[in-house]
């Protein structure tokens, strides 16, 4: 089973201040329309490319998708391929987010 933080476990940690790299690994037009503010875009397509230099090996990076199952594709090849162990994937996406934990981010 693939690790991941629930939308409300992920915005009270958010709140709180704590030091999260959040990655979203979306198409440039799902992440121009919402996404969570602090967030990278790196489409998963890029991710292989663009991993090494750009995700963090220390401390909790998050995921995220539309519906949480390209994140969880994302999360499973940096555990595998590249060996991170610092990765969490967004339970539901921001989809799941904005309902359970912010509605402002707009829903598609």
């Amino acid at each position: 089973m693939l690790p991941e933080i629930t939308p409300t476990a992920l915005h009270a940690r958010l709140a709180a201040g704590d030091d999260i790299q959040l990655i979203d690994v979306r198409e440039d037009i799902e992440f121009d329309y919402c996404h969570l503010p602090g967030s990278q875009l790196v489409p998963l397509g890029e991710l292989p490319r663009r991993a090494a230099q750009e995700i963090r090996r220390q401390g909790p990076v998050v995921l995220i998708c539309h519906h949480g199952v390209r994140s969880a594709q994302a999360l499973g090849y940096l555990q595998q391929r590249l060996g991170y162990e610092n990765v969490l994937n967004l339970k539901g996406g921001i989809d799941a987010y904005s309902h359970e934990a912010d509605p402002a981010i707009p829903v598609y």
